[in-house]
């Protein structure tokens, strides 16, 4: 069997004492409060699931920039997760609070900047005080992952620009509109997206269920996304326990939703790219 690597995890302590809750914006997330898993029933639905290894992503809208439980989920079990961490980036020390989670041993950087408890496209991907934190990405090699629209992809340009070389990993493809169906030109800004070869696309269950509505089929869908970006730049994740269901079942489906694509394809999507975009996967 291949290796299957899942690049969107979620991981909740029961331990308010020493895990605080401090959700960005003020509210915690509905899914964290009904269904939250910590890193040892994560590691549990993984060994069920047969997931090789995860992204832990720090859960924002329940710990905001305090990464502490995500570092203890890594340095639990190293051969299993590779951990992503938030900070506020527009913060006068925000290098060294970058510098500070990479030292702690995790690999990559999420920006938050919309969300279900956080409604509005936040104005400050493309802000100057955040420069630093691009600047010193693009120079060590740490991926950035973005949770966004696609109203954030003219400022994403903006720092594709400055930041020719940096790597960014888009969260639930930073939501298309896919209703329409093909030729799917409400999807042009995610397409615009496909010359900058340091824009990967990470492909949840709400990008599955996206494709699956209206006049969309994810058989007319993902071999459109796969010719223009490239197997080596799509990478799954399950989005698990924020997605409702068992996390075997959030891969069968999948699976099953990618199955007419090439077997290689496949392979890249399921592993191969979430170790290039995360080389401590690869370790």
């Amino acid at each position: 069997m291949s290796v299957v690597i899942d690049t969107h995890t979620h991981a909740i302590s029961p331990d308010t004492q020493r895990y605080p809750l401090a959700p960005v914006g003020g509210h915690q997330s509905e899914w964290s409060a009904k269904r939250p898993v910590d890193y040892e029933g994560l590691l549990a639905s993984m060994d069920e699931a047969g997931i090789d290894r995860a992204v832990v992503v720090q859960a924002s809208t329940v710990y905001g920039n305090d990464n502490s439980y995500v570092v203890d989920a890594v340095r639990a079990h190293p051969d299993r997760f590779a951990g992503v961490f938030s900070i506020d980036v527009l913060a006068s020390d925000a290098v060294t609070q970058m510098q500070r989670w990479l030292d702690a041993g995790l690999s990559g950087l999420r920006l938050f900047t919309t969300g279900s408890t956080m409604p509005g496209q936040a104005g400050w991907l493309d802000d100057e005080r955040s420069y630093p934190v691009w600047d010193y990405a693009q120079r060590h090699g740490v991926s950035i992952c973005l949770q966004m629209t696609a109203q954030g992809i003219p400022a994403l340009l903006n720092m594709l620009a400055r930041f020719p070389d940096i790597r960014v990993l888009l969260d639930h493809l930073a939501r298309p509109e896919l209703a329409g169906g093909p030729p799917y030109e409400a999807a042009a800004p995610l397409f615009s997206l496909a010359s900058h070869q340091g824009v990967y696309l990470k492909l949840t269950n709400r990008t599955i269920a996206a494709a699956a509505q209206g006049a969309s089929t994810p058989a007319q869908f993902f071999p459109r996304v796969l010719d223009a970006f490239g197997a080596k730049r799509i990478a799954w994740g399950s989005n698990f326990p924020a997605a409702e269901g068992a996390l075997s079942q959030l891969l069968t489906e999948a699976r099953e939703s990618l199955s007419m694509l090439p077997t290689e394809a496949q392979q890249a999507i399921f592993s191969g790219t979430a170790r290039a975009v995360y080389p401590s996967l690869a370790a």
